[in-house]
């Protein structure tokens, strides 16, 4: 952005040039005969086209009192290509004078001792030759004595500079000129410029200047007059089109300003004088009237289609007063000064008249002012029918402007009238017609659509063509067409486009707007391109032509046959694909630990990278370790190429900063090879995650051979990382987000199924196909401004209006079902009541050796914290060391009881101790005497379980009430909101209802075209598809991935509502094994 308007402003400060074509008289004492037409800085220009040697052209220049150009500047460059643009030059070339300087072309070979040059237009580009004895044309300059007229134009541009040699004033003017360009060029080469107050004080300067013009446009003054218009020019482009402008908006009053510099400069060179001044962003007229002859005056330009025609005088008079002179200035611009959400398009212009004092208001006129606005980029549609016997012609539009007016024009091919009849609705006769016209060939056939008859209301719209008092001839045709447009002026007091006060005239056509206001201001226009007309009504007339025209039914037919083979393989592959997305609770778990990871293992997608081996992991943090668990799950296999699988590993206290991971499998089953990519760790307490980072093989024929490898956490630097978000997000960019290519890979986890992602496929390809056939082929619009260029690619107005269509047409729905399917809430399946009775009626056996064994694992789970101060004891094996194991329970009871501070690890550890001690004394209650060798001892232990129970109680309910543990928080609020499950009915009926509405018009549509135009919209289809499956999404894809990545925003962790599921089925596990509810 920064560069172009650089460029910009540099060719129109400082390399621009005035250009006068202004009629001057062959000076005395030459022999230039005739008018001059081309004058470029008091140089005349004359290009003559009969062919002449170089030295015959360089005689006949003499002859003439001139000689052969030879200087070409940037400032000639760019006036010799407007040259081109309005002569018809640029298919000759044309002798130079002498040492002209440029970048060349040689020809002819050795052309360092004597050569000619010679140019050629459109491009612009010197060539040297050896051989001067070719006949050209020849370009002769020469210079000339001011002159002036009365009645004078003035084409700005940049190139020339105003010299001053008479007085201060003068030297003034010439300083406050420079100082501008200057603070332009400044502007130019300075981020977030211009600032208000730098560019009010730019425009204060030039106002400044305006005021000190001396009366009278000639040559000298054309100079200030061209430096003057290029800088208030220039800074308005350059405020239109800062980088802040969505954030610092320029004033509404910039355009006024603008306008008032040229206003002044214009009555200060004299307000006799009928003046124009054109610049490259508009013009400006100037023009002194009586208040009679004011009436049915015409301001402006007919041959470049900008006029305003004012009512009669009896319209004015009342509101002229007394005034004996009026000034009517004029001014035309081609870009909307006034940004907003209103669709301008077009020539905008402004009418202002004044006594030279005081401006002069007309409001409420009974006659109408007229303007008539240019409008490129415009085309009309028109569709041609045959019109049967006893039948109705009927006319579907879409109106999506409230204030705008439909143009509908219906020519038959004989002289007949018509009877026309608009409706609205879903179909001709939801709703009777009560608003009607007749078209007879003396009336003409347009009919006017106003706002008052659509009653301002949006969506389908009819209208039913019928013949009336005329007598139908074999062979009728009807040519239809429709265009939108209205009127639109500028509201200064409350700064808005607004309709009030204007209409669209009669004589508006698709390339000029006529507008009828009542009042004075900046006006403007805004246009919409129409898609091809079909006849609904002609349904069944159009469908029986099937057998004649069969190619887009056995298009639609193929797709529709694709999608069904693909939807059951997508079906069978979303059964498979349920089965295992289980979130895991580890089975080796033990029941009364409580401190919970999430563990996500994402194995890679290479080929063969999934594992038939046992896997086995154990984390270290740095307040302890955790015991080494078996990553399994028999409900589902794990570990399968691309699978992402989740565990849920359990530890009786916090093992604090995990610092590293062991992982190992045992080289078993028919492929035991593995490539894990990383493994994220997520402390569900804290909300802490760690990343390992593998992309690696264990495996004992891969890689370096090792099954086991112990990883360590990522540091920030390693998480956000280029490398790292880029590659996460285009893998899942092109496993989500890409719809196509997502159906054969999505993520595991995702609610958007594949059956679901096919079908949206489908929909979208259904509605690209209605769409595509509906715009396709559309008159092209030879005047559409190129807005875009770059080589031989060229994008027109029209080309970007139609896309814009379509977008609103195709994408809102499509992407709102894409939504629905992504946002809908999982239904998670619990195990079922049957399963836990099962499971509650068959408690494991109670013996000695269990009680021994739960025991020991108590105290060594324990010990495996270095904060708890607990030695491994020995194996217990008889019931004699069970009251030893106690009083070590005892002494860390008292350790904990000794703790004046609380934390996490103390509530955790005394909740674990807790429910094993509850374990224990259930157990034991369910043994008596026999079991020991003494009853004394039996009871002892049971007395000593008991005390250390009620002290375990104390313990945990003292640290919690001191330090609560971290609960697992809520879902983040950011993580967008989930629908609830029976909205997937409401995606569907979407789904079916767009997808049979776009298949019905494609097969109107084709049946239309007739059999030859429907080929070869297929085959631009195809292009079509081939262009957004495989260039706009992958680079759509791709640019997400770097712009996130660019941003360093990590990836976040996967949030799941399964966590749930699975800590009530540990909660369950517990509750079986204490033997209580809850703790």
């Amino acid at each position: 952005m920064e560069v172009f308007l650089r460029t910009f402003v540099f060719c129109w400060i400082s390399a621009g040039f005035l250009h006068l074509p202004q009629k001057s008289e062959a000076s005395p004492g030459n022999d230039f005969s005739g008018r001059c037409d081309l004058v470029f800085g008091n140089v005349c220009f004359e290009f003559v086209e009969e062919p002449k040697t170089w030295s015959q052209a360089m005689s006949s220049c003499e002859k003439r009192g001139g000689k052969l150009l030879n200087v070409i500047n940037s400032s000639i460059k760019i006036f010799l290509k407007d040259i081109t643009r309005d002569r018809n030059t640029s298919n000759f070339s044309w002798w130079l004078g002498e040492g002209v300087q440029g970048e060349y072309t040689i020809k002819n070979s050795d052309v360092s001792v004597h050569s000619c040059t010679y140019m050629k237009l459109n491009p612009l580009h010197l060539i040297a030759t050896s051989d001067c004895n070719q006949k050209r044309g020849f370009l002769c300059t020469r210079n000339l004595q001011s002159s002036s007229n009365t009645e004078t134009t003035a084409e700005s541009s940049h190139a020339s500079r105003s010299r001053f040699k008479r007085g201060s004033s003068d030297s003034d003017l010439n300083n406050i000129l420079q100082d501008a360009d200057r603070e332009l060029q400044r502007m130019e080469l300075t981020p977030g410029e211009p600032t208000n107050d730098s560019r009010n004080r730019l425009i204060q300067n030039l106002l400044k200047a305006a005021k000190t013009l001396r009366p009278g446009l000639n040559s000298e003054t054309n100079g200030i007059v061209s430096h003057i218009i290029n800088c208030s020019t220039a800074i308005l482009q350059l405020s239109l089109k800062k980088c802040d402008i969505g954030t610092n908006p320029n004033p509404s009053s910039l355009f006024e300003q603008i306008f008032e510099i040229i206003r002044v400069m214009s009555m200060q060179l004299g307000s006799e004088e009928n003046i124009v001044i054109k610049h490259r962003t508009g013009a400006f007229y100037q023009s002194n009237y009586t208040p009679a002859a004011l009436g049915n005056a015409v301001l402006g330009s007919k041959e470049d289609g900008e006029i305003i025609k004012l009512p009669s005088f009896s319209s004015l008079q009342a509101q002229l007063g007394g005034h004996s002179s009026i000034l009517a200035q004029m001014s035309t611009f081609s870009e909307n000064p006034h940004p907003s959400n209103v669709n301008i398009s077009g020539t905008l212009c402004s009418l202002v008249l004044s006594d030279g004092v005081s401006d002069i208001k007309l409001t409420n006129l009974t006659e109408m002012i007229e303007i008539f606005l240019p409008r490129q980029g415009a085309s009309e549609q028109i569709n041609t029918l045959v019109l049967e016997k006893d039948s109705k012609a009927l006319t579907t539009f879409s109106v999506s402007d409230r204030s705008g007016t439909i143009i509908f024009t219906v020519q038959p091919s004989t002289n007949v009238s018509l009877i026309l009849s608009l409706s609205q609705g879903s179909s001709p006769t939801s709703y009777p017609s009560n608003i009607t016209t007749i078209l007879s060939p003396s009336g003409g056939y347009r009919w006017m659509i106003t706002p008052e008859m659509l009653q301002q209301t949006l969506g389908v719209w009819h209208v039913d063509t019928r013949l009336i008092n005329s007598t139908w001839e074999p062979g009728l045709t009807l040519s239809i067409s429709s265009f939108m447009s209205k009127c639109l002026y500028w509201n200064t007091e409350e700064e808005t486009w607004s309709t009030d006060g204007c209409l669209v005239g009669e004589k508006s056509t698709p390339q000029r707007t006529q507008c009828l206001c009542n009042h004075l201001t900046l006006f403007g226009s805004s246009f919409f391109v129409m898609p091809n007309n079909v006849d609904i009504s002609k349904t069944a007339e159009l469908f029986a032509t099937v057998s004649e025209n069969y190619v887009v039914l056995a298009l639609l037919c193929a797709f529709f046959g694709l999608y069904l083979v693909t939807l059951l393989w997508a079906c069978y592959a979303d059964r498979r694909s349920r089965s295992k997305r289980k979130m895991t609770l580890l089975e080796d778990n033990h029941p009364g630990a409580h401190y919970n990871y999430l563990i996500s293992v994402q194995t890679g997608h290479r080929k063969n990278a999934g594992t038939t081996a046992n896997v086995t992991v154990k984390l270290t943090g740095s307040e302890g370790e955790s015991e080494t668990h078996i990553l399994t799950d028999r409900d589902k296999p794990v570990f399968e190429r691309g699978a992402v699988d989740m565990f849920l590993l359990a530890t009786p206290f916090p093992l604090g900063e995990v610092r590293s991971l062991k992982l190992q499998h045992d080289n078993s089953g028919g492929h035991p090879s593995w490539y894990i990519n990383k493994v994220v760790i997520q402390d569900l307490q804290t909300r802490h995650v760690w990343h390992f980072f593998c992309d690696c093989w264990l495996s004992a024929d891969h890689g370096d051979g090792m099954t086991k490898k112990t990883l360590n956490a990522a540091r920030s630097n390693e998480i956000a990382s280029f490398r790292n978000i880029f590659q996460s997000r285009t893998s899942t960019g092109f496993r989500d987000e890409h719809i196509w290519m997502s159906i054969l890979d999505p993520p595991s986890r995702s609610p958007f199924t594949r059956a679901q992602r096919v079908s949206c496929c489908m929909s979208l390809l259904l509605c690209t196909m209605a769409i595509n056939i509906a715009f396709w082929n559309i008159p092209l619009d030879e005047n559409s401004p190129v807005i875009f260029a770059i080589g031989s690619l060229r994008i027109t107005w029209q080309e970007l209006m139609v896309g814009v269509e379509s977008g609103l047409l195709m994408f809102p729905i499509n992407i709102l079902i894409i939504t629905i399917f992504r946002s809908i809430r999982p239904r998670i399946v619990s195990k079922s009541q049957k399963d836990n009775s099962e499971e509650s009626l068959q408690p494991p056996a109670v013996t000695i050796p269990t009680i021994l064994k739960d025991t020991e694992e108590m105290i060594y789970l324990v010990s495996k914290s270095p904060r708890n101060k607990m030695s491994i004891m020995h194996r217990l094996e008889y019931t004699t060391d069970l009251c030893p194991a106690l009083d070590r329970v005892h002494e860390f009871i008292q350790l904990m009881q000794g703790e004046s501070e609380s934390d996490p690890h103390w509530v955790y550890c005394s909740k674990f101790l807790l429910a094993g001690l509850l374990h224990l004394l259930m157990n034991l209650e369910k043994l008596n005497g026999r079991n020991f060798s003494s009853p004394q001892e039996y009871q002892q232990t049971l007395n000593i379980t008991n005390m250390l129970v009620r002290k375990a109680e104390m313990v945990f309910s003292s640290h919690l009430a001191s330090c609560p543990p971290p609960v697992r928080m809520k879902k983040k609020q950011s993580g967008g909101c989930w629908l609830p499950w029976w909205c997937v009915f409401l995606g569907w009926f979407l789904l079916l209802s767009i997808s049979g509405v776009s298949t019905f018009f494609t097969l109107l549509y084709g049946f239309q075209y007739g059999k030859e135009k429907s080929i070869k919209w297929v085959m631009s289809l195809g292009l079509s598809l081939f262009q957004s499956i495989f260039i706009l999404q992958p680079l759509k894809v791709i640019g997400v991935a770097v712009f996130f990545a660019l941003l360093l925003k990590p990836v976040a962790v996967e949030e799941t509502e399964e966590i749930e599921q699975v800590l009530l089925e540990q909660q369950d596990r517990c509750r079986r094994y204490s033997g209580r509810d809850t703790l």
